[in-house]
Order: structure tokens, then sequence, then C-alpha cells
């Protein structure tokens, strides 16, 4: 096997970089052809990964992706995405599209900068941070404990992002030291932290030493490149690898079919073009697209061709995949590992509860804080997004009961009084992820038909380009 770093590797990467800067990318930004939405049309030399680095960059934007025709055959990646704004209007802002085409154009594909910041930016800011994943059996008020924790340690938290599913939680937190508010290069003073975060993510007491495998506070080393780490990647990665998880998902798959809004899933072989064939059936939300495509990028298959439609409360998505080499999915167990792991992926992103906004003056225990309050109201934290900007705090977090049930309104009115109605604030999800509601279950249809609905819409647009053939 071929080392990393080897005299070949480097080669091959040099070409790579070659094929792109002769075939730089083409973007053309359209809002001429559809009345209801604007066009991005990505062309570039072909190379893996590029789909996820599109549909990522669309969705830092904050746009909203309605439809999507995804080709990458060969050695050339045509795609057209049907974007709208966060309002559902068509893209007229100047400065949006700028950005667009700055972020997805010809010298951007894979040593892009983030948008509005320059690499030597996002460097400088994750050099001033450390970062801190985690991972454990989720419980009432470990969110709070964690920041409690990190506060009593006198890390100042910059930014999180906390997600939990199956009864798990996974979060990459960044800190700085809360006296130079610069990164902690303190090896025992690190080691103290994830000491300290494992005990609480192993739930202490009586058998926590049965549950060390379930649990892992761990601090990465810094990115080759400086940049910061893709913190959505990161927790799709984290929890598709631990097993605790993955055993849960499979557990709860075999269940009655839950009444919850679970997405229709197919893996089907398509032997007449060498391809698998996935169709996802699901209920629509923001960023849905970039969880499966980063799902089967990082699983390593490639998708060759794909029609995503999201235009109503349901979305419809359609690939057609192979392994990095080239080869189709034979097994029949590998189709249902790669079926269960689209579904986590799906399922663990939808943000479960009633959204809470918090917008203040940031501090050091902010955090702490105010997940204490929530603790003793009987809230608990079941999806939260922290961030910092300049001296603000712009915090959002999903709450429910600690039953698991809806939160009832005077906790939410008490939890309100006590940090600040003029802070804290009760939003209505425009996702349609949360709200604390029963999620719409999709029809009882035939899983079958799924992918011949799909294909309707999709296959006049695949045909003329004489790119797949049917495989029904």
């Amino acid at each position: 096997m071929m080392a990393c770093g080897s005299p070949s590797t480097e080669v091959v990467d040099e070409f790579e970089k070659l094929v792109i800067r002769m075939n730089p990318p083409r973007v053309t930004v359209d809002n001429t052809s559809d009345m209801t939405a604007t066009l991005v049309k990505v062309d570039s030399a072909n190379k893996y990964g590029t789909l996820l680095e599109v549909v990522q960059v669309l969705t830092e934007l904050k746009l909203t992706i309605k439809r999507a025709y995804i080709s990458s055959d060969g050695e050339w990646f045509m795609d057209v995405f049907h974007v709208v704004d966060q309002d559902g209007n068509k893209l007229y802002d100047g400065q949006v599209i700028d950005r667009i085409e700055l972020s997805l154009g010809a010298g951007s594909l894979s040593f892009r900068a983030p948008p509005e910041r320059s690499v030597e930016v996002e460097a400088e800011a994750a050099a001033a941070q450390t970062a801190i994943e985690l991972i454990g059996k989720d419980r009432p008020g470990l969110l709070s404990e964690v920041f409690a924790v990190l506060t009593d340690l006198k890390c100042n938290i910059v930014s999180s992002e906390v997600w939990t599913h199956d009864a798990r939680m996974a979060a990459l937190v960044h800190v700085t030291d809360a006296d130079t508010l610069g990164a902690i290069d303190d090896q025992d003073r690190l080691d103290t932290v994830k000491r300290l975060l494992r005990h609480l993510l192993r739930g202490g007491g009586a058998g926590a030493r049965d549950r060390k495998a379930t649990a892992r506070a761990a601090i990465p080393a810094p990115r080759r490149d400086g940049a910061a780490t893709h913190a959505p990647r990161r927790l799709h990665q984290m929890m598709h690898d631990d097993r605790a998880a993955a055993a849960a998902q499979l557990s709860s798959s075999s269940g009655d079919g839950g009444g919850r809004g679970r997405p229709v899933l197919e893996v089907v072989d398509c032997a007449e073009r060498g391809y698998t064939l996935v169709n996802v059936r699901c209920r629509d939300r923001p960023k849905l697209l970039f969880d499966t495509v980063c799902t089967l990028t990082d699983m390593q298959y490639v998708v060759f061709h794909g029609t995503v439609i999201a235009e109503g409360s349901e979305a419809y998505q359609e690939y057609y995949i192979r392994h990095l080499d080239d080869s189709p999915v034979t097994s029949g167990d590998e189709r249902d590992r790669l079926g269960r792991c689209l579904e986590a992926a799906i399922q663990r992103r939808n943000t479960e509860g009633l959204r809470l906004e918090l917008c203040c003056e940031d501090r050091v225990g902010l955090l702490s804080d105010v997940t204490r309050i929530f603790r003793e109201h009987g809230l608990s934290v079941t999806h939260a997004e922290v961030a910092t900007r300049g001296a603000r705090a712009a915090n959002v977090f999903y709450v429910v009961a600690a039953s698991g049930e809806p939160v009832e309104a005077h906790a939410v009115e008490a939890v309100r009084a006590e940090i600040g109605e003029q802070v804290l604030f009760v939003r209505e999800d425009a996702g349609g992820g949360g709200g604390g509601g029963e999620p719409r279950s999709p029809p009882g249809r035939d899983r079958r038909s799924l992918g011949n609905m799909i294909r309707s819409r999709s296959e006049k647009f695949l045909y003329n380009l004489g790119l797949i053939r049917s495989c029904s």
C-alpha cells in the first residue's frame, strides 16, 4: 500500500491540480430560466468530493436548494441547482451572487476560501482556538454539566454544535483560555479537561468503567492547512463511527416503522449501467442535501448522476452511485448498511423540540449559566448551535422536557423571565424539523414505486443528455 505523502502520491496530487487549472470551474448564475428560483450551474473538471464542496458552499450561504440535477460521468462535472434565499425568493442581491461566483469559480474548488473570509483569516482564527470532540450517552442536563466543567477549568466557549440522536450525544466545541482568549497549549490542563469530560460522558458512578468504550472526549490535532474543521461534517463522521450509536440505530430500524416521519429509502441494483440506485423520500428540511451527499462521500461512494426535488413538504432524492474503484454495490448486507447510514444521517439532524434563540453580549460562563437555568426548569437540549460574532453571542437551542415530552408554556416563561425576555426568544422553526409537534409520516406506498416517482420527473433531463437509460 502506498504511504501517504510518498513521491507517487504527490505526483498524482499535482496532476489533479494541473487538470483543474487547465479546466477551471465555470459558474453561471441564471435568473431568467426559472420563474421561481435562481439557477446555479457549475461545470468543472471532476474530482472526488467536488459535489460535496459545491453543496457545502451553497449551504453555508444559507440558500435553499429546491431542485438539483447532477452529472459527473467521465472527467467532467456538470451540475444545476435551483436555489432560493431564506425567504423563498430568487437571488437578486448582487453581493450574494458575487459570493457564489467567488466561492465556486476558477481557482476555488478544492482550494477555495470560505465565503466572506480568506484562508489566512480562517487559519488565524482556528489557531487561536482549541477544538474538543465529545460523544457519549445522552441524558437530561448533560450539556449543562459539560459547559459547567469547561467554565470551571477557565475555558471560554467560542462556538459549539451539539447533536443528539438515538440516546447519543455528539458535540464539537471550540474554546479559548478565559484569561488570554488564545488557544490552550498546556498539556496537563488539556489532559484534565479530557479526563473530567470523559467522566461526565460515562455517567460516573457504578458501571462507569463498563461504559468506557461508549464515551469519548478528544482534542484533535490542528489540520495541516490550518483551517477550522467543518462542524456538521465532523459530527456526521463521529456519529457514524460511534459503535453504540450504530447499534441503537439498527435496533430502532427493526421496530414498527416509527410514527415520527422516518425516511423511506431503497438501495437497488441498476445492472444495465453498472450503477447502484439510491432513492430517498422524506420530510424536507434545510441542509438535507448536504447530509445525504456528505454521508455518501464519507462512505467513499461517488455520485455519477442524481436528481433532487424539494418543492413541497417532502423531498425526493435519487442517486446513481459506485464505489471509488468504479464498481457498484453487490452485497445485500452492504446495501442494507448504506440504507441505515443514510437514514441515520437524515434523522440525526432533525431538530426536535422548541426553538429558543439567545442573542446578547457574550461573556465567559454565559453558556454554563443559561444551560443550568434550562436544567433547573426541567428543559433538556436536543440540538444546539453556538456562535460568537464579535462581542455578541448568537445561540440557538432546541429544547424538550426532561421526560422527552413537549415543553410546557409555564416552564418557557419562567426560563425567559430568569435569563431575560429581551435576550431569549421563542422562534417558529422555519425548517419544519422541530416545534415540538408530531412530524408527518410519509404516506404508506409501495417502496418499489419510489424510484419510478422520482425518475418520472428527472428522466427527461438525463435522457436529453444521453447519460443514462431506464433501469426499471
